[in-house]
């Protein structure tokens, strides 16, 4: 998906509430390993953006707003999303 937005969109995963060890694994786990992620081991992204629980995902224009969904998506949906917010 990284490849699919390259130089329109950035995609990055924030972990939390774990261990730097337990989110490596979790990434190599899942293969998410294609983009950068992040380690927001004390919580401050989550709790800037109220996100207290996962899955979530914050969709932030280049204008600093942003669009919060609690929940998951899959690829085609997360692939409509950016598309979406692309367009606007």
């Amino acid at each position: 998906m990284q490849q699919q937005f390259e130089g329109r969109a950035r995609i990055i995963g924030v972990a939390s509430r774990d261990s730097i060890e337990q989110m490596e694994a979790f990434v190599a786990d899942t293969g998410v390993d294609t983009f950068p992620h992040a380690a927001d081991v004390d919580g401050d992204v989550w709790e800037f953006y109220g996100i207290s629980s996962q899955p979530a995902f914050v969709f932030i224009n280049d204008d600093g707003t942003f669009d919060i969904l609690l929940g998951s998506l899959d690829e085609d949906g997360l692939t409509e999303r950016v598309e979406q917010l692309l367009a606007s």
